[in-house]
């Protein structure tokens, strides 16, 4: 008798353990991510400057690119040339766009004949720019870039303070060669 209460016992405990075993359930169907695009609605505004026909300040829709600025201002004057820009970077707001600058000349934001005596605009220089800066490698380079895209660009120098891997002393090192 003790032993069929006992098997009885064994068999209930096995029974409420295959029960509390969890069942697999299905996923819902993956959907895709909304798109990092900007929204319709929002608007960065560029200033074109140079040699352009109709040179100006230009409201624009987020996520145009310098060649839709050109396009707006009536397109580069007659002999000018576009070959120091870069037609297809992203515009960002409060930029200005300087159309047919002389490839030796220093544009603001690009560097000078001397890396380290130029003075770097944070929201129009491109990662080699930046790269120039003291202590500024690659990867911090393209650190700034992202905090500069991810925030709709610098409104002041202390936000490098913000970016990732720019402690104190960097930030002191930077500050005089950067403005924004």
């Amino acid at each position: 008798m003790l032993l069929a209460v006992g098997a009885l016992a064994v068999a209930v405990a096995a029974f409420f353990v295959w029960r509390a075993q969890p069942t697999p359930e299905p996923l819902p169907p993956l959907t895709p991510a909304a798109p990092s695009t900007p929204s319709p609605t929002s608007k960065v505004t560029v200033h074109i400057t140079g040699k352009i026909r109709k040179p100006g300040v230009y409201l624009l829709p987020a996520g145009a690119r310098v060649a839709d600025a050109v396009t707006a201002a009536g397109g580069a004057a007659r002999g000018a040339s576009t070959g120091s820009l870069n037609l297809a970077r992203r515009l960002i707001d409060g930029e200005q766009i300087m159309v047919g600058a002389p490839a030796g000349a220093a544009a603001p934001g690009s560097p000078a004949a001397d890396p380290a005596a130029a003075i770097l605009d944070l929201n129009s220089a491109t990662i080699e720019q930046l790269e120039q800066l003291p202590g500024v490698g690659e990867v911090l380079a393209a650190r700034i870039t992202e905090f500069r895209d991810s925030h709709g660009g610098f409104t002041s120098v202390e936000q490098l303070r913000e970016v990732n891997g720019i402690g104190p002393r960097k930030f002191d090192e930077i500050k005089p060669k950067v403005r924004v």
